[in-house]
């Protein structure tokens, strides 16, 4: 193996740690956070496959989004679309051997890179033009667009352009780090820039915004159900005190006596 293969086998094995270790550790936190209060959002649902069905549409459609702001929801939805699909699109890189027929059907996926594009460059012009919002962007903000940007363009010009990369020798390096059987990647500066960014991404992914993916499922304005005048709520770590107070007060009462 080159010296850059061996470079990038390592960065993806230790990027690839970072990111399980820091979802796992951000999903714990997110699991175990105390939710005092009933809070979720109208129009609320009265039973728990109403708030199913609510989150169901909240993840695919961005059904508060699209009631908040229409541009915002347009530009959003084809980055998370378009995304999607080339997720999906990219999968045929990581399974060994033969592809199944089915992936013959997803090659008209490839062009929702430009739907992510598009989304991406609407979302960065927000925080550029929009006053408020750009008062409230952090660097990291505009870096995070940044970096998908170029993702997405690199990845566009090795698709579109004659500035192909070894689709093959790319599917050989990245199934065999799934099979831990490693060889030689592509050494195209466009397609390592498209892989290191890549990789960058997968790291800071835990300690970034882009958390919301995981993060939208534990909030509980989406997550509750609207019964709190039919059934008491309180948290387990409340509950506790509840009962460790009541103890005390029945000890305290008990030696007044």
């Amino acid at each position: 193996m080159s010296l850059i293969s061996i470079i990038f086998t390592a960065l993806f094995y230790i990027t690839l740690f970072i990111f399980i270790v820091g979802m796992g550790r951000k999903i714990r936190q997110f699991w175990i956070t105390p939710v005092p209060l009933k809070i979720p959002i109208a129009p609320t649902p009265l039973t728990q496959t109403g708030a199913i069905f609510k989150m169901i549409r909240e993840v695919t459609l961005f059904e508060s989004l699209f009631r908040s702001n229409k541009w915002i929801w347009l530009f959003g939805f084809l980055f998370h679309f378009g995304l999607l699909l080339v997720l999906v699109r990219h999968l045929r890189y990581f399974i060994p051997g033969d592809l199944p027929e089915v992936f013959l059907l997803i090659q008209p996926f490839k062009y929702a890179a430009f739907a992510m594009i598009i989304g991406l460059a609407g979302l960065l012009a927000r925080r550029i033009f929009v006053p408020r919002i750009r008062y409230i962007s952090a660097p990291s903000d505009y870096l995070m667009l940044l970096m998908l940007i170029v993702i997405g363009v690199s990845g566009a010009i090795m698709t579109f352009t004659s500035n192909h990369t070894d689709v093959m020798m790319v599917k050989a390096f990245a199934s065999g780090l799934i099979v831990f059987d490693w060889t030689n990647l592509p050494t195209e500066i466009n397609f390592l820039l498209h892989l290191f960014l890549v990789l960058v991404l997968l790291a800071i992914f835990p300690i970034s915004k882009l958390l919301h993916v995981p993060g939208i499922f534990f909030s509980p304005t989406l997550n509750q159900v609207d019964n709190a005048r039919k059934k008491r709520h309180i948290s387990s770590w409340a509950l506790k005190q509840e009962k460790e107070n009541t103890v005390k007060l029945e000890q305290t009462i008990g030696k007044d006596e």
